[in-house]
């Protein structure tokens, strides 16, 4: 696919040209031109966040950087890396991150900037792993901030709108292995009366349904770390099979694709076999186009406290979601204090709609469903939604402190896009 469309294809960016520098140097000097920039990720955006009316700088061919720390608690690695290409180059030095997205075809500056998460109870979105960043302004000034210093947890999930991020320093830990079941037709009833005891299943845990019946979702994917002992998986798995036999849902007999009716050779390894952290926690595997390709997708996260009024909303909308739906995920992360994170401040529930890719008709319908959600959910900033700028930023006590932090770094607005204006940069 050409580079002057997203990844899905639904949008053409309107830039001028695209950049691939090799170097900071080149990246400083393709700056020090006039006129509007954005820097380009993995094009995993569905709406314009990455676009611009001037050039488009990509850190695709930026010089490759994995470097883990003296203490391997922690790797520095190069902003325009894939988290397909850190992944296994942590696993021959016995080291993991905590989570993964469902893809790992996402760039690592990219994913954090538009905090992109992953899935668990007790685990943050890709962005609560971040202990430092490096960020080149429009000036040509390179500026570290590490966590603790002042700023940083705005800077983080920046959106693209304090300059180029050049590394990012994330957490680590010892490897360990992670094994995947699904299981089908589990009650919608049975999910809403206990939600906890549902997410609770396993480390990570998805809800997948079309919406075309009520009573039932479709699949329920469960992700769990592989325990120490034998005495623990067996005292895990009962806990499993009995939770799994009161929402009346079975165990897949096969291996499954979270779209129904798609060859699932693309997904990750099912049906209990235990395997690398990074070749379980995501859905699909980096050799193939995942999901459906042709799509679009928005997600809304709400406050746990939130997360049943908020499916029961999405419930009630199923006829009216259904027909333009490929598949509804809804899973969990936990909170963490960075200013513009869906989870500040709360653990949350995501909400996450592939469509088909229609987006005329999509677009129709997201008023009506942003209007039925509670009205903490906030927009996952790379998909598709219609809440206004105003509405957007009242759902993020910082975002006074982000507009400045974005115009000290950025004071000429050369970074700043239809998209920032539309929320008020």
């Amino acid at each position: 696919m050409s580079i002057e469309r997203n990844w899905a294809g639904n949008l053409a960016y309107r830039a001028t040209s695209v950049e691939h520098p090799e170097s900071v140097e080149e990246i400083r000097s393709l700056l020090a031109e006039p006129g509007p920039v954005r820097v380009l990720g993995s094009r995993h955006c569905f709406n314009d966040i990455a676009d611009s009316a001037g050039r488009l700088v990509a850190l695709d061919r930026m010089p490759a950087v994995i470097e883990v720390t003296p203490e391997r608690d922690a790797v520095r690695v190069s902003g325009g890396l894939r988290y397909g290409d850190v992944a296994p180059a942590l696993e021959e030095q016995g080291l993991a991150l905590a989570n993964l997205a469902s893809l790992p075809h996402i760039s690592v500056a990219g994913a954090v900037a538009t905090g992109t998460h992953g899935s668990g109870d007790g685990i943050g979105s890709l962005a609560s792993a971040v202990r430092a960043l490096t960020i080149l302004t429009a000036s040509g000034e390179v500026r570290t901030l590490s966590r603790g210093d002042e700023g940083f947890d705005g800077a983080v999930i920046g959106l693209g709108a304090l300059g180029a991020v050049l590394d990012v320093t994330l957490d680590v830990e010892p490897t360990y292995q992670v094994a995947q079941h699904v299981f089908e037709h589990p009650s919608w009833d049975g999910i809403l009366t206990d939600f906890d005891a549902v997410t609770g299943l396993g480390t990570s845990v998805s809800i997948f349904s079309t919406w075309q019946q009520t009573g039932d979702a479709d699949q329920i994917w469960v992700k769990q770390r592989v325990p120490a002992t034998r005495a623990d998986a067996r005292a895990l798995q009962l806990l499993r099979d009995d939770r799994v036999a009161a929402l009346g849902a079975v165990a897949a007999d096969g291996k499954r694709h979270p779209i129904l009716g798609i060859d699932p050779e693309a997904c990750t390894e099912q049906g209990g076999v235990a395997g690398t952290w990074f070749q379980r926690l995501p859905h699909f595997q980096l050799e193939f186009t995942p999901s459906a390709g042709a799509e679009i997708q928005s997600e809304y996260l709400v406050p746990r406290a939130d997360a049943v009024a908020a499916i029961s909303a999405v419930r009630s909308l199923a006829d009216r979601i259904a027909p333009l739906l490929l598949v509804n995920e809804i899973r969990t992360v936990r909170a963490d204090d960075l200013w513009l994170s869906s989870s500040y401040g709360t653990d949350a529930v995501g909400i996450h709609f592939t469509w088909k890719p229609e987006e005329k008709s999509v677009r129709a319908l997201l008023p009506e469903l942003e209007a039925a959600l509670p009205a903490s959910a906030r927009p996952h900033w790379g998909k598709i939604f219609t809440l206004d700028g105003a509405e957007v930023r009242s759902r993020y006590p910082r975002w006074d402190d982000f507009a400045a932090l974005a115009a000290s770094f950025d004071p000429e607005r050369r970074f700043v896009n239809e998209y920032l204006e539309r929320l008020g940069l």
